[in-house]
């Protein structure tokens, strides 16, 4: 075992000192501690592989994975991480984390679903389809006002205006919000109205809104926590929020591509980015995997705005 002072000198680097605090709560693999602390692996492995080798830090297999576990600390040093984690400033966040990987690992029934959801359609019925799911959903929505953030050229906003009370699309492109207005005026949604703005300022009323959309358009804010502080201010206490983006990736061709300015987000900081703009009741997982490469996940985000 480590004498503590030696252990004091090899917990001065926080990265150190945070993954012992995880670990004393949970075992943990190095893709769950990437996720929860949204560091590169290569970080997270030195700085494991320094506390392995000073004892503080024990490593088991299971299958493919290493497992990784608080080795035999003194009493002292143990202590002290309890009683001194809540000190620093990122102890709540990794705490949290925590939480959502867990909450994975036990989520036996959403495993299922998502296998479901992959046969969905595999096999010819008449009469199933994505789209006849889709259409029915929408009509168990109740009549209210939406905003489209991010809209595009509104092919979403257009399937909400059939249900919706009034669904106001916003996007920073003048020919998409020509193109929108168009094809509203085309087909008769005189409930849908385009509007020319920015995720980080949405030409929007404040408290005006009952449901906030933003889908696969949050990473392309250059202020993603500024958005979402921007869809707080638009909705009426009691509203809602729904936010579909990518999982953190490392695509780097999406920036060319796709004009992406972040490579999507993890569970973690979508939570964080919501619960910091003011949203309560979040709730944020993983929906959706692509089977052709890069293999693209969904994320799903869900908060409201308090009542008064």
């Amino acid at each position: 075992m480590l004498p503590l002072l030696d252990s004091l000198r090899l917990l001065s680097e926080p990265t150190r000192l945070r993954l012992l605090l995880l670990l004393d709560m949970a075992e943990l693999t190095v893709a769950e501690i990437q996720e929860i602390l949204t560091m590169k692996q290569s970080r997270i492995s030195t700085q494991l592989g320094l506390l392995k080798n000073a004892g503080l830090v024990q490593a088991r297999r299971s299958g493919k994975n290493s497992i990784y576990g608080l080795g035999p600390v003194s009493a002292p040093l143990r202590t002290l991480l309890r009683e001194g984690g809540p000190e620093i400033p990122d102890a709540a966040r990794d705490r949290l984390g925590l939480e959502l990987v867990l909450r994975k690992r036990s989520d036996a029934a959403r495993i299922y679903f998502d296998q479901l959801a992959g046969r969905f359609g595999r096999s010819y019925l008449p009469g199933r389809s994505w789209k006849a799911l889709a259409e029915t959903l929408l009509l168990l929505m109740p009549a209210q006002v939406i905003a489209d953030l991010g809209a595009g050229e509104g092919t979403f906003s257009q399937l909400l205006a059939q249900r919706a009370e009034r669904v106001i699309a916003v996007d920073s492109s003048e020919k998409m919000v020509e193109y929108g207005s168009e094809v509203a005026r085309a087909n008769g949604f005189a409930n849908l109205e385009y509007r020319l703005g920015d995720l980080e300022e949405p030409p929007i009323e404040d408290a005006s809104v009952d449901l906030v959309f933003l889908s696969q358009s949050l990473h392309h804010a250059a202020r993603p926590d500024r958005a979402l502080r921007e869809a707080f201010r638009i909705a009426r206490p009691g509203g809602r929020i729904v936010v579909l983006d990518l999982l953190k990736h490392d695509f780097e061709q999406a920036r060319e591509l796709y004009a992406d300015l972040w490579l999507g987000f993890t569970e973690v900081e979508l939570h964080g980015y919501l619960e910091e703009a003011g949203f309560q009741k979040i709730l944020v997982r993983t929906v959706d995997r692509e089977t052709e490469a890069p293999h693209f996940e969904t994320l799903l985000g869900m908060g409201e705005r308090a009542a008064r």
